[in-house]
């Protein structure tokens, strides 16, 4: 067995716990206006907390030198519902009206750094432009994903007609805030192979389980256990930039997991769990009881099964050591890529300007098709011959040939052959769940684990997230789903922790996401599946436009490019729980930018 940390001994009972500022509010007071202690059951068993023995974190201004104070407006420069970036002169924030009062924040996305004044303000949050995470404006907190960290929130004050905001110089540097978190400084009641939480599966889902549990206040102990050799990284960023080494795309560093007591054990491959003894049982033989469960293993690429698959230099783009092989492989060399998933065409672009050839194999007959639609598709195409890329569409390979056991070729169904040094292969993926089949946990006939919207299982204490469930979507009337995107995954381990915790919480998120090529974006957000239509605004040969997807009368998704940030706006009205009419959007598009959009800005019915 491998890992980040080694297995912990047995030692004496010893918590720490760092309570979050708003527990702290709902918690301090008891009804007879005493201190009321926090009581955490580890196991069965009550632990009381007095708050007054364990000191919240000292005001943020407590150092003169890094305080900032200016006047950056008049009150009367901002609407309700406006937004504006105002500098301090050694930091930027976000200044904002809603409802009367002005609030101030960080300016950027903390996930790729977004300027959030372009993105979309709705009932109390701001939506980031680029990939829709949520921001709370009273509290900076991280509402909606992706992304870990939260907004720092500056204090505002009018004085004369004017607008000053007072903050902290680093947080105006950072831009950053990472929400407080409890802390078990010492392992408490445990033995080598026992925890209160185990999470199996240390991607997006997994991680965001664990700080979550932390920010609410849970002080004991929490074990991730992963096949991977590296702690949780940023896996969408594997095809968008392969030559990323896995520190440069940690999302946390080592010291983060070491102050916060998570324990992260690597290559630890589940191979199965006996849900009667509470068990999770590893391919090396170790075993480890729990109280709580999340499973979050992901998906498995799927290989070729034609002649030759087991050839060298053929890739799943699965680990960053996958990608800078890849990369290093494909340099001035000749690259078949077989399948136009967002995988597949996202490793295509990312090569164009390395490799001597790429070219892309696909059954359908025009790139993401079943995602994006024919028109959408062509155009992403189209842009992509313009870079040189090759397609072979309404094929598949028959054989890969070999010459001194290294990839010479690819032959095609269609009888063509292909030179090929290198050949990735983004064919799709099925669930990692083959360790679950005789657990008795519920898995649907294709694989994946069914839960409910609280991301429990079948079995109490036994929860699920990421691209490995099927859940009930609000969205599309709570229609079982698999929605194995890099946001959701971030949300359904947030409301697993939630409800470790007994908080009883839905999920109701819009799924969001975004593949990138050759510097340009297409963002998306809601379920299409199943659309039935596509209404587009817009020059889809210009690469400038926004596409409605459409089921019966009803916008069900939208994609867009160039178009920011109607995807976000669109996301709140969804968010919102109202319905968008495929009428609307038609007159939307029939006027330009004078036609109606009440439907858009929540005016309408």
């Amino acid at each position: 067995m491998g890992g980040c940390f080694s297995k912990p001994k047995p030692v004496e009972v010893k918590i720490e716990v760092v309570i979050p500022e708003k527990e702290r509010s709902k918690e301090e007071m008891s009804p007879n206006g005493k201190a009321s202690p926090l009581v955490y059951k580890v196991n069965g068993t009550a632990r009381h907390y007095h708050l007054e023995e364990h000191p919240i974190a000292s005001n943020p201004y407590h150092n003169p030198k890094d305080v900032v104070e200016a006047s950056v407006c008049h009150v009367k420069d901002l609407e309700n519902g406006q937004m504006r970036e105002v500098d301090l002169g050694c930091g930027k924030a976000l200044l904002i009206k809603e409802g009367g009062e002005f609030y101030a924040m960080g300016h950027k996305c903390p996930h790729y750094g977004a300027p959030l004044v372009k993105g979309v303000l709705s009932k109390g949050r701001v939506r980031c432009p680029w990939h829709g995470a949520c921001f709370n404006i009273g509290t900076g907190d991280i509402e909606d994903f992706p992304g870990l960290d939260s907004l720092p929130r500056f204090q505002v004050k009018i004085e004369k007609e004017k607008v000053y905001i007072r903050a902290s110089k680093q947080a105006l540097q950072t831009q950053r805030r990472t929400k407080m978190m409890a802390k078990c400084i010492s392992l408490s009641n445990y033995n080598l192979s026992s925890t209160n939480v185990l999470i199996i599966g240390a991607g997006a889902a997994g991680l965001v389980c664990a700080e979550t549990l932390r920010q609410e206040g849970f002080s004991d102990r929490i074990v991730m256990c992963t096949m991977d050799r590296h702690l949780p990284y940023d896996r969408p960023k594997l095809s968008k930039s392969m030559d990323s080494h896995p520190e440069q795309i940690a999302l946390r560093p080592k010291e983060f997991f070491r102050t916060y007591d998570i324990e992260v054990l690597t290559e630890m491959q589940a191979a199965a769990v006996d849900i009667k003894n509470k068990t999770a049982v590893f391919k090396d033989g170790f075993k480890m009881e729990y109280n709580k469960l999340l499973i979050a293993t992901g998906n498995t690429p799927k290989a070729l099964s034609c002649k030759g698959k087991e050839v060298e230099n053929v890739f799943n783009i699965r680990t960053p050591e996958d990608a800078n092989r890849v990369v290093k492989l494909a340099t001035s060399k000749n690259v078949v890529i077989v399948g136009a998933s967002f995988l597949g065409m996202e490793v295509a672009a990312y090569l164009t300007e390395r490799a001597h050839s790429v070219s892309v194999v696909e059954l359908e007959e025009v790139p993401f098709k079943k995602f994006f639609g024919e028109r959408v598709g062509r155009a992403v195409m189209k842009m992509f011959e313009s870079h040189r890329v090759k397609f072979y569409m309404q094929t598949e390979v028959s054989e890969l040939r070999e010459q001194e056991s290294k990839l010479k070729e690819v032959v095609l169904k269609s009888g063509k052959v292909l030179r090929a040094d290198v050949c990735v292969v983004g064919i799709g993926a099925v669930p990692a769940t083959g360790f679950l089949k005789q657990s008795g946990i519920n898995i649907d006939s294709k694989g994946f684990i069914v839960v409910n919207k609280m991301m429990q299982t079948n079995i109490p204490g036994v929860f699920a997230a990421g691209d490995a469930v099927t859940f009930p979507l609000a969205l599309r009337n709570n229609k079982k789903v698999n929605v194995p995107h890099w946001q959701m995954a971030h949300m359904h381990g947030r409301i697993a922790a939630l409800n470790m915790l007994a908080h009883g919480t839905e999920i109701s998120t819009v799924p969001y996401l975004w593949t990138a090529m050759f510097g340009k974006s297409i963002r998306y957000a809601g379920h299409g599946e199943g659309f039935d239509d596509v209404v587009i605004q817009g020059d889809l040969d210009e690469l400038k436009f926004v596409a409605f997807y459409t089921k019966s009368d009803e916008v069900v998704a939208v994609a867009s490019m160039n178009y920011d940030p109607i995807v976000s706006k669109v996301a709140e009205v969804l968010a919102a729980g109202r319905a968008i009419r495929k009428r609307d959007v038609e007159l939307f598009v029939r006027h330009g930018k004078t036609g109606d959009m009440s439907w858009l800005t929540g005016k309408g019915s």
